[in-house]
């Protein structure tokens, strides 16, 4: 259970919140004791709101925040929450949920707890609240049974220095217009219901506790419908996975007949362009083994070396002489190849050479 208690001062959204509490056993996140209990504790974020109490100012929105993102971060939160007090305005609500959905814990339901006018300021003249335990009491609707005495834990009861009709009329009208348009900013959401604040204590719990069994059936509702819808797109996402898989073979081709509509013709002209993409690379097959071709070519030269190794293969004894011949070769390698068949003449003349070579051995 995670709510928003919303209405205006003197509603009753405190006398309610600590009913919850009690039975739903969720924390009661107050920003107004978080802030006093941060100050108290010597938090960062506490002094941080300290400083700006103490230069007049209003504590900023991201401290506040910030304070109730590490409430809702204990343990005890794991279950649900109430919020009351909290958001203000729609700024607020707008970046209250958004650290919500970063925590995965979004609200769930907002209860407004609707009181007239005239009965909110009796309400407020007429409110005592206890200064140990924060039991709250009103001396013409629910009197405690002690003047002045609180009827469960005996401590003191104090009437609030703001709780005068001046400063009543003021907070009402700052309610109806920052703090009233979250009532529509709920409702868009589809998370509004609407309880009537009159009548006794209990009375208003047993409403709000109707309420609360609506809202969590809401809630089941639209999880099964996030689930149905998540089912229903994960089927498309299938659906069209398998038909992008098929159309990759011969077989697509025949498939996807003509017919009356115009998709198949798109269809067809998808399939042509992966065909002429798959013919593209065979064109520039040949094209790649051209210079092959054209490598042997030149090559061939190089194959006409043997025919000067000829000479030597008839004088296999004398390989000394054949060792001077590669100097002779280095100028061939130097010259250029239209120069060869001047080269031809000198190795018919190597013969004549070859004569005097014979003499030696006489």
């Amino acid at each position: 259970m995670r709510i928003v208690l919303l209405g205006a001062p003197g509603s009753g959204k405190g006398t309610q919140a600590k009913l919850l509490v009690e039975k739903y056993k969720v924390p009661q996140v107050s920003t107004g004791d978080l802030l006093r209990a941060a100050v108290e504790g010597h938090t960062p974020l506490g002094q941080q709101a300290k400083a700006a109490m103490e230069a007049g100012h209003l504590v900023g929105d991201d401290i506040v925040l910030g304070i109730i993102r590490e409430r809702l971060s204990e343990p005890d939160a794991v279950n649900g929450f109430i919020l009351d007090g909290f958001p203000r305005n729609i700024p607020q609500a707008e970046m209250l949920d958004t650290i919500l959905n970063e925590m995965g814990m979004p609200i769930e339901g907002a209860v407004l707890i609707d009181v007239e006018l005239d009965n909110l300021i009796q309400r407020l003249t007429g409110r005592r609240t206890c200064a140990s335990c924060g039991q709250m009491f009103n001396i013409f609707t629910s009197p405690p049974r002690m003047d002045d005495r609180c009827d469960k834990c005996g401590g003191e009861l104090r009437h609030r220095a703001d709780d005068n009709e001046e400063t009543i009329g003021n907070r009402l009208r700052i309610y109806e217009a920052q703090t009233a348009p979250l009532v529509a900013y709920f409702r868009k959401q589809d998370k509004l219901h609407t309880i009537s604040g009159e009548g006794e204590i209990d009375a208003i719990f047993a409403r709000l506790g109707e309420t609360l069994k609506q809202v969590g059936q809401h809630r089941m509702e639209q999880q099964r419908q996030q689930n149905d819808d998540i089912s229903v797109a994960a089927q498309k996402i299938a659906a069209m996975i398998s038909t992008d898989d098929t159309p990759s073979s011969e077989e697509s081709a025949t498939v996807e007949t003509p017919t009356d509509s115009a998709a198949p013709e798109q269809s067809k002209k998808a399939v042509a362009k992966k065909t002429a993409a798959k013919k593209a690379p065979a064109k520039k097959a040949p094209v790649k083994k051209a210079p092959v071709k054209k490598a042997p070519a030149k090559k061939a030269p190089v194959k006409k070396a043997p025919a000067k190794k000829a000479p030597a293969k008839k004088a296999p004894a004398k390989k000394a002489p054949v060792k001077k011949a590669p100097a002779k070769k280095a100028p061939v390698k130097k010259a250029p190849v239209k120069k060869a068949p001047a080269k031809k003449a000198p190795v018919k003349k190597a013969p004549a050479k070859k004569a005097p070579v014979k003499k030696a051995p006489a």
